[in-house]
């Protein structure tokens, strides 16, 4: 590391050396196990009553625990299960308890809320929870697909590794508007600006439970949590000990109409963690997964300009100026009339006077001879550029050429990307009790693979590196962590940028559009009337690509390996990023100092993060040097119950500054009304903000598609913006001078500095238990953006001081940056889940749910993709038979309108079931599974330049698995 751990030891020195010993007595020790079934029941907590002395059941569900002297009365408790006491007076006698299974509903207990624990049932905001038993149980290939199952999420799916969910309504890939967070940590990869909880972190086997905040979270966790935050939990190694495995092995690309064949699935994992003496504790954990990836072949031809797309009709075949949504390269364009003018314009002036003399008073169609003779009254040293230059005289002044545009020809994704998906997790902890009530612990997490993810552009990450270290010291009622992220991009490349490469390899774009552009002019020419415009247009195409790189080729795998190790600020696709993130933070509960306790619970906490941009111009605009920003904050939670528990009061505040803008303060009002027992409504006022990424201020990229910038003034001067010789105009604008030729349809683009972007959110819900078997959770939310962060693109003319190279493509730079918006964007949304305990064990539960945007101004761009409708089903049972077991799940969601940076349009609604079997022997500590996912086979998308995702079926078998 290009840092040490000094300040993170530091912050924590005073508190582990306060290490105290534990007085140790007498030894007592059991067992717990199911009364019902007879298996033993691992993690158990065993509680000293009136103590904070403890510890847990392992995987044998043995138990063993130092106390001060007898009688005591130990207190038994697990999720699942009712709670347990027993007084022991009797050192030697081991005691054995039969655990009775708890099935009432809205038993657990969640932390997001809050930030300490409190019943899901009583929870002020809308939270949704999977529980170790869920996660053991989903019906999906692992938990981070499972998450997709909870009510108000979306998910969007770039690779088989690469999803992200997010909650109300601005569904995207690596969508930046929901925190995540990985047993605290923030989960943001710090350069590149996407969470990758599902490549980086806490394998299945060692994931507690998942808890999933819908809507304005910032009052407690800070900037980006507009719509939503994620936590995901590990399990600690002192409850959660012994050795699990599970094997699963599956088949996908069924019938894939990408033309891939049917090919294997892999996903490999172990946990291994264990306590002595409940003083000291380690786990390891690692999986490995690997497959062919789904491929992303969407070849529909679109027509773009900046964040401005939509898909037209045509294909390579009867579209000369085709550009594929999945195929890169051909985004170099070049409208022929205006090519023709600037060969024109380039040439001597006494050689076009010349021409103008003579071709003049000629036909539309000059014969050979006539060609001939102009070019032999020329000295014969000048003769070869005289007849290079009249193809394009003579089809721009004897109107060959129309208004046409002519695009380079492409190479598809398959061609380009690397869909040998790899991802390998590695986690391990060490943790201490300095005293029964206080934990330190020292964990990593490291990934490190190759999957695609769906940006401005595609991406493959491929060898990405990602690591997440952390020093921890954690009590009942406060914590104190310090942690960094370290980032290494290894072999990431941009495949718009790698298709544009190898074509430029081969030949330049000036090149290429020149022998087009001549070769359909000496056609016409000579043809005359006798060949269509299509029949001409296929001749120069294939005169231009004569010798052109083919895939497969030695030749174009050398041009692919050369332009992904050649970075992308030199003219290749390759990133180097390597930025760090570096974090405090700390949290103290006051409710037990001062009195506090009778009259209001109050907490504390403060974080601090320092971002150490490091891209070698790569990404951003750090050539000289790397590029630090700080951000700090601090929040305060007040929270009373009042009239006997009737009514429950919450009041936050936070307030964050960044380097770049100024401090914003986010407050947080909830109240919930017992209106009866296990029942109750909550209402709520929460604000959120989000600062512009890491990436929004500081990019500076240079793609196949155009020109990514920052959003800080000083980008528009370094990139000429606001001068008068290439200034920027809007996107739309640009479009309608190419459709009229009229240049005072063209509007200037008005830059204005960039503000954090706030939303303040209102929201009624209510959560209960309705005769005993139905759990019930509804919200209805209504939410308003202010300074809303849009992308808007903006095109220059390369030629200065002229607009008229903003009719071709060519001749055009496309950039794009943030800027907020003048309009307020209004949402609003529901959502129901329901929960039914039927007869026999079988649960039947589901959710649907509505998001919607108001009041949007004509041509906005939001982003914001989610259908209007969705909802998912599902039945299951752990035991129906012999500890025969399923689950499975229908989902469904409708037509929705995408906006993306590929291509803006409609996507069908689609249905895909997931379904899984599980066999546990008796007494084995065996698992069998046989399942699938979208087993249906019907391939879907969730977003244009995504891929078609189909069936994926497995089997596995694990062991000890908790």
């Amino acid at each position: 590391m290009r840092k040490s751990y000094r300040f993170l030891v530091v912050m924590m020195m005073s508190c582990l050396f306060t290490t105290t010993v534990f007085a140790q007595s007498v030894s007592v020790s059991g067992n717990v196990r199911n009364n019902s079934s007879q298996e033993v029941v691992p993690a158990v907590s065993v509680v000293v009553k009136g103590t904070s002395t403890g510890t847990f059941t392992n995987s044998d569900g043995d138990f063993s625990l130092n106390v001060t002297k007898l009688p005591v009365t130990l207190v038994f408790s697990s999720v699942g299960y009712e709670n347990y006491e027993v007084t022991v007076t009797d050192a030697s006698a081991k005691i054995q308890v039969d655990f009775k299974p708890n099935i009432s509903l809205g038993q657990e207990v969640v932390v997001a809320a809050n930030r300490t624990p409190t019943r899901i049932l009583e929870s002020p905001v809308t939270i949704e929870r999977m529980s170790t038993n869920t996660i053991r149980n989903v019906a999906a290939p692992n938990f981070y697909d499972a998450i997709s199952n909870l009510k108000g999420v979306d998910m969007h799916t770039a690779s088989l590794t690469f999803k992200t969910p997010t909650t109300r309504g601005f569904l995207g890939s690596g969508n930046i508007r929901l925190n995540q967070l990985v047993d605290g940590m923030d989960n943001q990869a710090p350069g590149l600006n996407f969470s990758v909880g599902s490549i980086v972190g806490p394998n299945e086997l060692d994931v507690d439970n998942v808890e999933m905040l819908a809507g304005a979270s910032s009052a407690l966790y800070g900037s980006g949590g507009m719509n939503g935050t994620l936590l995901i939990n590990s399990k600690n190694p002192f409850k959660y000990q012994g050795f699990s495995f599970n094997v699963k092995q599956g088949i996908m690309h069924i019938n894939d109409e990408s033309g891939q064949k049917p090919s294997p699935y892999y996903d490999w994992s172990f946990r291994w963690a264990k306590a002595f003496k409940d003083k000291f504790a380690f786990k390891i954990a690692a999986s490995f997964v690997t497959a062919n990836d789904w491929a992303a072949n969407d070849d529909r031809n679109k027509q773009q300009l900046g964040v401005l797309s939509k898909v037209v009709g045509g294909n390579r075949g009867n579209d000369p100026n085709y550009n594929g949504v999945n195929v890169y390269g051909d985004e170099a364009s070049a409208n022929m009339m205006q090519f023709a003018q600037l060969v024109m314009a380039q040439a001597p002036a006494a050689l076009v006077q010349a021409a103008n003399g003579y071709f003049g008073p000629l036909g539309a169609y000059p014969t050979n001879a006539q060609v001939g003779a102009f070019i032999s009254a020329f000295p014969a040293a000048q003769q070869p550029s005289v007849q290079q230059f009249l193809p394009f005289y003579i089809g721009a002044t004897k109107g060959y050429f129309g208004n046409s545009n002519v695009s380079r020809t492409g190479y598809d994704e398959k061609d380009l990307v690397d869909y040998n998906t790899i991802n390998a997790r590695f986690t391990a902890a060490l943790h201490y009790k300095i005293t029964p009530g206080i934990e330190a612990s020292l964990s990593t997490n490291f990934g490190t693979g190759t999957t695609v993810y769906t940006g401005a552009d595609r991406y493959s990450l491929r060898n990405l590196k990602m690591a997440q270290h952390k020093l921890e010291i954690r009590a009942k009622n406060w914590f104190l962590r310090g942690y960094t992220t370290q980032e290494n991009a290894g072999g990431s490349y941009n495949a718009t940028a790698l298709g544009v490469y190898i074509n430029s390899k081969w030949k330049s774009n000036q090149t290429w559009f020149g022998q087009y552009i001549g070769t359909f002019a000496e056609t016409r020419r000579q043809a005359m009337a006798n060949l269509s415009d299509a029949q001409i247009h296929t001749n120069a195409r294939a005169a231009a690509d004569q010798g052109r790189l083919m895939p497969g080729t030695a030749a174009y795998e050398a041009a692919v390996k050369e332009g992904r190790s050649v970075p992308i600020s030199q003219g290749g696709a390759l990133f180097l990023d390597k930025t760090d993130l570096w974090a405090g933070e700390g949290q103290l509960n006051l409710s037990e100092a001062g009195g506090f306790s009778d009259k209001v619970e109050v907490i504390v906490g403060a974080n601090w993060k320092q971002y150490v941009l490091n891209s070698g111009g790569t990404l951003f605009a750090d050539t000289a040097g790397n590029i630090k920003i700080n951000e700090y904050g601090g929040y305060i939670q007040l929270r009373k119950s009042l009239f006997d528990d009737f009514l429950t009061l919450t009041a936050a505040g936070r307030y964050d500054k960044q380097t770049n803008f100024d401090g914003r303060f986010t407050p947080r009002f909830t109240a919930v009304l017992k209106v009866a027992k296990d029942n109750n409504i909550r209402f709520s006022y929460q604000t959120a903000y989000r600062f512009p990424t890491n990436q929004d201020q500081y990019i500076s990229l240079i793609t196949g598609a155009g020109t990514l910038i920052g959003c800080l003034p000083e980008f528009q001067t370094y990139y000429g913006l606001n001068s008068t010789s290439r200034p920027g105009y809007t996107a739309a604008s640009i479009m309608e001078y190419r459709g009229t030729g009229d240049a005072t349809k063209l509007v200037q683009a008005q830059f204005r500095e960039v503000k954090p972007e706030t939303v303040n959110s209102y929201e009624v819900g209510y959560k209960g238990i309705l005769g005993g078997r139905l759990l019930v959770d509804a919200y209805a939310y209504y939410s308003v953006y202010k300074n809303f962060l849009a992308t808007i693109g903006v095109g220059q003319s390369n030629i200065p001081n002229s607009p008229v190279g903003l009719l071709s493509s060519l001749t055009t730079t496309n950039v794009s940056y943030k800027q907020n918006a003048d309009e307020d964007v209004k949402a609003l949304g529901w959502g129901v889940g329901l929960e039914y305990q039927l007869p026999k064990a079988f649960n039947l539960y589901g959710n649907v749910f509505h998001d919607q945007l108001k009041d949007l101004a004509p041509g906005f761009v939001s982003f914001f993709n989610a259908p209007k409708y969705r909802f998912n089903i599902g039945l299951r049972n752990e035991n129906v038979f012999r500890n025969v077991g399923f689950n499975v799940v229908a989902k469904w969601q409708d037509n929705s309108y995408y906006e993306g940076t590929f291509v803006s349009g409609e996507l069908p609604y689609f249905t895909w079931v997931d379904a899984q079997i599980t066999y546990r022997p008796a007494k084995s500590k065996s698992v069998f599974r046989v399942g699938g996912t979208n087993i249906g086979n019907s391939y879907y998308r969730t977003g244009f330049g995504s891929p078609y995702v189909g069936g994926l079926y497995y089997v596995s078998y694990g062991y000890n698995i908790f």
